[in-house]
Formats: C-alpha cells, sequence, structure tokens
C-alpha cells in the first residue's frame, strides 16, 4: 500500500538527541512566534503567521531521541475554501539512527493531494524541514519565520510582501 501523506526525510551526522532536541525547539526552525510548550508530552502550542494561517497542535507522542507526534487540534488557512483543512490530521516525526548517521522522518499524516493547501503546505514543510530544521541541526542556527515575516515564497505570495 502506498501512501499519499506528505513526507520528507533528512540524514545528518548528528546524534538522534541532538535531532530530537531541535525538533522540539520549534521557536529554532518554525517561528520565533510560537506560544506554549514544544517538548513534552500533552504540550499544546499555538503557531500564527499573520491572518494567514493559525494552528493550535497537541504534542500526543514524545520519545526522546526516537519520535514527536503533533495533532493538529484547530486550523484555520485564509487561502482555502475548507478553512480548517488540517485540523485532525498529524504531524509525525520519526528518529533513527543508521550506520553512525541520523535519519529524521516527517510525515503530516493526512496531508494529501486531495487537499486545497497540498502545494503550498508542501513546499513549505519541505523549506522548514530540509533548510530551516535541518540548519538547526547541524549548525545550531535555523531559519524560523522571525516577528511576522514570511519565510518562504509562497508565504511572501500569501500574504502580499
Amino acid at each position: 500500500m502506498t501512501t499519499t501523506d506528505f513526507t520528507t526525510t533528512l540524514l545528518v551526522d548528528q546524534s538522534p538527541e541532538a535531532v530530537f532536541d531541535a525538533v522540539t525547539n520549534v521557536r529554532g526552525w518554525w517561528s520565533e512566534e510560537i506560544e506554549g510548550g514544544t517538548a513534552r508530552l500533552n504540550d499544546v502550542f499555538d503557531y500564527h503567521f499573520e491572518d494567514v494561517h493559525r494552528s493550535r497542535i497537541k504534542l500526543t507522542e514524545v520519545i526522546p531521541g526516537k519520535k514527536v507526534v503533533w495533532e493538529i487540534l484547530e486550523n484555520y488557512f485564509k487561502f482555502t475554501h475548507d478553512k480548517s483543512e488540517w485540523t485532525g490530521t498529524k504531524v509525525i516525526f520519526d528518529i533513527e539512527e543508521k550506520d553512525g548517521k541520523t535519519s529524521l522522518r516527517m510525515t503530516h499524516a493526512g496531508l494529501t493531494p486531495e487537499y486545497e493547501c497540498f502545494a503550498i503546505c508542501q513546499n513549505a514543510w519541505t523549506n522548514y524541514i530540509q533548510n530551516s530544521l535541518r540548519s538547526l541541526i547541524t549548525t545550531g542556527k535555523g531559519m524560523p519565520n522571525a516577528s511576522g515575516k514570511p519565510q518562504t515564497e509562497n508565504e511572501r505570495k500569501l500574504s502580499g510582501k
């Protein structure tokens, strides 16, 4: 069975623990404007980007050095007909040591090509994971949205900046 959920994978030299620490440092790679806890089981945090995208997210599984699962409790997109796309989906970060390296697989379970936001979301997630999170893991500095400033080209288009 093939899945159509969005997935992206990266391989780094850092330890599974370092990758886990970076994943749970959501302010360090996604947005500096995250409000709430992002590292412990049952933490709930809010993400927002201007009036374009808002999410409330709960950590439903946290296994240090191995796995983090987010459940999207609430979501709002200004740019889709169904404003609540993502609500009820899960973002899964699987961390595994492989031949002296660490593999991180991020799957947004439920984010499928049928979603209106799929192309935009796929591009944004790929950028955040492959560029910003990778940089946070490998250099200690990510490229999160800073104080409402769009990071990706799609976010710039959506916000009109």
